[in-house]
């Protein structure tokens, strides 16, 4: 046999072809940094100037994640005349040692690899705003070229690259001859005194603009924002903002050293009406992370952390909130779970402040976000070990655990800081009655918006004449009562409370829509009316908020008929304003079957079921009392008499509703069509098979 004849039956088959042409030699492996110059916006967020200026953003939070761990006061960031970007810090400084794995130096490794570093929990930082090892790469990958000195061991040690690749340049600038090599060189011995400082890292490169929009450039107004936001969340680091681009060197300095409250300070517009709120704190959590084993095999672990929170709040006379929260000090503009924990332990503190200090009186309603936010500035920070964001350019923190921390330290700091302060009680009571008034103006706009709903709704259409509508403009007291005939409706007219109760009387039975169309539904005058009422359209067109009323109550006689049209109207509602259900706003009501009067007594005693009559009879007997005349037994509501059914069945602190929702979707969906359906079959079946189970003592025959 020849060699050649020693192949696989795949190999000497011919690749399948669709007669596109499409095989495996078009598709592609990109090596390396080859990805991120393919797909910058990936690991930037953009390709036009706010993609361009994040670059000094990694690097700048590298050099912040030194002062985090305590090894770094001064970072430089300074804006070259020829275009170039460059940071320095007094920092420990890259590793300049071999890795063992990579065999490659620490800053060609940092450099060159992505998703490697000191930021994956291997004891070079406890918290670091760089999390995924690509920051430094990524700016490497999308230079011209790039030139790292680091200050270390008493030596300067110093390196270019070329679009990601190391080597040598033969003079200055990008356009300069270059050389690929590997290999730190040393330039020399560490400056001692002025100058440099010892030790740190020196990083400048000059962005390769053709992967770039055309016209971008780096946002010196945001870089500005971004040094002196760090410097308040930093407290004694100083930053230094450079410009050389006009030939002559333009310095700013931050460095501010009250931290958060300063911060808050700096945010606020408006005048204050109470001092800054700082709030410290932390907590434990444990969590479960990956973690490479001595061979290289990922297995996971649980491990324990610790999650610092600092933060610091104010409230001004205006009506703006801001709220700016950051992990590990890098800003998340979407917020997270620290913002969360905030938010939620900010807003049950206040609500429990104002009925605490009785500043809500006990009808009111508690106060929303919204109302507690109206005015506020805050800032909101944590330090957490490899926080988990939501993609590269970490624009919201994903944690979980942190949110029931920072809640934690905000309820307890806040109760002691300002509730519980005797020297701060009478701005915390300006500032709950900041809070109450937004409230009250918030539910005030609400019931004139809903006056206006109302008005226009019976100026633009024609309402039943039958309907006995109620006086009161807030959509969230009314209740619509649907009740079976005329005689209910005279006795629920003399019952009914008319601030907030309007009663609509049904004829009969209503049209089975489960067996209808569309069509037969509208044009059925009992369904036309009560959508006419309700006020919110049908099917995919329902709007709960245009609801005219708060709850509808269906309120039927106690026999078959009237639990047919129960059955009918539940039907309806669930068919065609499903949302009714869904929200909870459908109840049927729950009035007493019979009235027991007994002899000497003082008030009747009503039962709403033939066992609980029973037993009210048994203790009568007991007590040797005796029932005066007949029990009444109630079959409809215009068999009581107005106070009685106002007592019995629509007062409110007094009723029984039944909340009438629809449980599991599909189930629901199922049973409606097995006993409202066309399909008589399944609904024969299904009453024969559940005969036995029916209680005949109960049936009214």
């Amino acid at each position: 046999m020849r060699e050649d004849d020693v192949t696989s039956p795949a190999a000497r088959t011919p690749p399948p072809s669709d007669g596109s042409g499409y095989t495996a030699k078009h598709l592609q492996v990109l090596e390396g940094l080859e990805a991120v110059r393919k797909r910058p916006g990936m690991y930037i967020g953009s390709t036009d100037s706010r993609g361009l200026t994040h670059l000094a953003y990694e690097i700048v939070d590298n050099a912040v994640d030194e002062a985090l761990a305590g090894h770094c006061a001064r970072i430089e960031l300074t804006l070259h005349g020829d275009g170039s970007v460059e940071v320095t810090d007094d920092g420990r400084g890259i590793p300049v040692d071999v890795e063992r794995r990579s065999g490659l130096t620490g800053v060609e490794l940092v450099l060159t690899k992505l998703h490697a570093g000191g930021k994956f929990g291997g004891g070079g930082y406890k918290t670091s705003g760089g999390l995924h090892g690509v920051g430094a790469s990524v700016v490497n990958a999308l230079s011209q070229r790039l030139d790292v000195e680091v200050r270390r061991g008493g030596r300067v040690h110093t390196m270019s690259f070329s679009r990601g690749v190391p080597g040598v340049f033969a003079g200055p600038g990008p356009g300069a001859d270059f050389t690929p090599r590997d290999g730190l060189s040393v330039a020399g011995r560490a400056p001692r005194g002025k100058g440099l400082p010892a030790t740190g890292t020196s990083l400048r490169w000059w962005p390769d603009l053709a992967l770039f929009s055309k016209g971008s450039a780096v946002d010196v107004a945001a870089l500005h924002d971004r040094l002196r936001q760090t410097a308040f969340l930093v407290p004694g680091l100083t930053l230094v903002l450079a410009d050389s681009r006009a030939g002559e060197r333009v310095e700013e300095t931050f460095r501010f050293d009250g931290g958060t409250a300063d911060f808050v300070e700096h945010l606020a517009g408006d005048a204050a009406v109470c001092d800054p709120v700082h709030l410290l704190g932390s907590g434990n959590y444990s969590e479960t992370v990956p973690v490479l084993d001595d061979t290289g095999h990922m297995t996971t672990r649980t491990v324990e952390r610790h999650c610092e929170v600092d933060v610091a709040l104010r409230w001004g006379v205006g009506y703006d909130t801001t709220v700016q929260s950051f992990c590990n000090v890098v800003a998340t503009p979407h917020g997270g779970t620290h913002q969360n924990g905030f938010e939620r332990a900010l807003l049950r503190t206040v609500n429990e402040a104002l009925r605490a200090g009785r500043v809500l009186r006990a009808s009111e309603e508690p106060v929303v976000k919204d109302d507690v936010l109206e005015g506020l500035t805050a800032v909101v920070t944590v330090r957490v070990p490899e926080p988990q964001y939501l993609g590269q350019t970490k624009d919201e923190l994903g944690t979980p655990a942190v949110t029931k921390i920072v809640a934690e330290v905000v309820a307890r700091g806040l109760r002691a800081e300002f509730l519980d302060n005797k020297k701060r009680r009478a701005q915390a009571r300006v500032v709950l009655d900041k809070v109450a008034a937004a409230a009250r103006t918030r539910l005030a706009a609400r019931a004139s918006k809903d006056a206006a709903r109302r008005k226009n709704a019976l100026e633009t259409s024609t309402l039943p004449a039958k309907l006995a509508d109620c006086r009161s403009p807030d959509v969230s007291r009314t209740e619509l009562w649907l009740v079976e005939g005329d005689s209910a409706l005279g006795t629920g007219k003399l019952a009914r409370n008319s601030e907030f109760q309007a009663l609509l009387p049904l004829r009969g039975k209503i049209l089975n829509v489960q067996k209808a169309g569309v069509s037969e539904m509208l044009s059925n005058a009992e369904c036309a009316s009560i959508i006419q009422v309700v006020g919110a359209g049908t099917g995919r067109t329902f709007d709960l908020e245009q609801m005219r009323y708060g709850k509808v109550v269906i309120t039927t006689d106690a026999d078959v008929d009237g639990a047919h049209i129960r059955c009918l109207l539940i039907t309806l509602f669930a068919r065609y304003m499903r949302p009714v259900l869904e929200s909870g706003r459908l109840y049927a009501a729950v009035p007493p079957l019979h009235r027991i009067e007994v002899v000497g007594g003082k008030e009747p005693i009503y039962t709403y079921s033939e066992k609980q009559m029973q037993a009210e009879l048994r203790k009568i007997a007991a007590r040797g009392a005796k029932v005066k005349g007949q029990i009444q037994r109630y079959k409809g509501l215009g068999e009581m008499d107005p106070d009685q059914l106002a007592e019995t069945t629509m007062h409110p602190a007094s009723r029984t509703l039944r909340r009438i929702n629809p449980g599991e979707v599909d189930a629901a969906e199922r049973v409606l069509e097995l006993l409202m359906g066309n399909d008589v079959a399944p609904r024969r079946d299904f009453i024969v098979s559940s005969a036995a189970r029916v209680n005949k003592e109960l049936l009214d025959t």
